[in-house]
């Protein structure tokens, strides 16, 4: 079958391969829609430090059960799924705690491990959630939103509460929602006028442009004059992330979702003396699925305004080529299989 893969060092490629099988725990999933994430263009760009090429991308994964293992009890053939791309040892102190989203050992599809750039797919029956009453396009979009969900609920978001999301790609889109939906009053921040509309249908009350507005001072106004009570950074760079610490209100709390590709450095003071709680987000849980899903059933998120586009296998690569090129003008490329 026809894979599409990724080499460091030359262009995007499509490849056969053999078809998998599965053995008696695991499911065989038909692949229908994958779609595309900042990892996966930077594993194409050949800039992702964590993967491990050459590599078939993808890990953002909608499909159908096409045949489950002999042991398996948790789905049946025909059952609509989504993937959990991540694994986890169970042995490190991030399992030990009760935390398996950040395995220190964890490899994902598409990153460490082969995607989901594929037909079929063989996952381990704890890796597949079922969910019938959603389109697999729709599940498609289940992975990076509940990345950004984990990353609200790292925030601890009390109702009532101003809360400040940088970034408005997919996963901000996840943390405008998830926080929303937790009642709290949602400021989203971009460098691109075209994410407005789909941040404000996520939720959000406020839209910054911090290409043409001053950030610090609209943001100083707030809660009485105090600052947000929550910043959560979904874009990952040097001066978003330290810009963050300035702006939370005093005693506050920080969560970063994105992370920077150089040095971060801090005024150790600013942090101490606003007694802040910094924080990481890393991945997802199998409950913060199963809450994205929830919030899918209820229509909370606009998913056609977070799809950009759509192509077939066949000119996945093309995707890429057409989404490094204006990357404002995407939210979400899903590819259909």
């Amino acid at each position: 079958m026809k894979a599409l893969v990724i080499n460091q060092d030359k262009p995007a490629h499509f490849t056969e391969i053999a078809e998998p099988q599965c053995n008696e725990s695991e499911v065989l999933v038909g692949v229908e829609y994958v779609g595309l994430c900042g990892s996966d263009l930077n594993t194409w760009r050949g800039g992702n430090p964590l993967t491990v090429y050459p590599c078939i991308p993808g890990h953002e994964i909608g499909g159908v059960v096409l045949q489950v293992g002999h042991g398996v009890r948790s789905c049946k053939t025909g059952d609509r799924v989504v993937v959990l791309p991540c694994t986890e040892c169970g042995a490190c102190s991030a399992c030990l705690s009760g935390r398996p989203n950040a395995c220190q050992f964890n490899q994902t599809l598409g990153v460490q491990r082969q995607g989901g750039m594929v037909k079929k797919l063989v996952m381990a029956a704890n890796k597949v959630l079922v969910c019938n009453s959603l389109n697999s396009q729709q599940l498609a979009l289940i992975e990076p939103l509940s990345v950004g969900l984990h990353a609200a609920r790292r925030a601890q978001i009390n109702v009532g509460e101003w809360v400040v999301v940088m970034g408005c790609g997919v996963i901000g889109l996840g943390v405008i929602t998830a926080a929303a939906s937790m009642g709290a009053r949602v400021v989203a921040i971009d460098i691109d006028p075209r994410k407005e509309a789909v941040a404000k249908a996520c939720g959000a009350t406020q839209f910054i442009n911090s290409q043409t507005e001053d950030v610090a001072a609209l943001l100083g106004k707030l809660n009485d004059g105090h600052g947000p009570a929550v910043v959560i950074e979904a874009i990952g760079l040097a001066s978003t992330i330290e810009q963050a610490v300035d702006v939370v209100a005093f005693a506050g709390r920080v969560v970063y979702v994105g992370y920077a590709k150089k040095p971060v450095t801090f005024d150790s003071a600013r942090f101490l003396l606003k007694e802040l709680d910094i924080r990481g987000s890393r991945n997802a849980t199998v409950t913060d699925f199963r809450a994205v899903i929830a919030l899918m059933e209820q229509n909370r998120y606009p998913v056609e305004k977070i799809i950009s586009a759509y192509y077939p296998l066949d000119q996945a690569d093309q995707a890429f080529t057409r989404w490094a090129a204006d990357p404002g003008s995407i939210t979400k490329i899903l590819i259909e299989l």
